[in-house]
């Protein structure tokens, strides 16, 4: 995935536990638990936007992008002859 979920990096900047961010947030703990191991699909701009409230930071600062690297020679076709 090119999608990095830096969400356990900012609870542990403001020494704060998953429980505590789904209370202020108001966001099941299951639901946060998939957020944080990068298994969600979508995320909402409302939930997006709580959880940056709460710890105060960046949407940059919870989901970065990784570039692919295309001069990786397994993510290069190979000819076929």
């Amino acid at each position: 995935m090119a999608i990095i979920v830096n969400l356990d990096v900012m609870l542990a900047k403001r020494k704060m536990s998953l429980t505590e961010l789904s209370s202020k947030v108001g966001i099941t703990m299951a639901n946060l638990s998939i957020l944080k191991t990068a298994k969600a699909k979508a995320i909402r701009f409302s939930t997006l936007e709580m959880i940056c409230e709460v710890l105060q930071c960046q949407p940059g600062d919870i989901l970065e992008y990784q570039v692919k690297d295309l001069n990786n020679e397994s993510n290069l076709k190979k000819p076929n002859f």
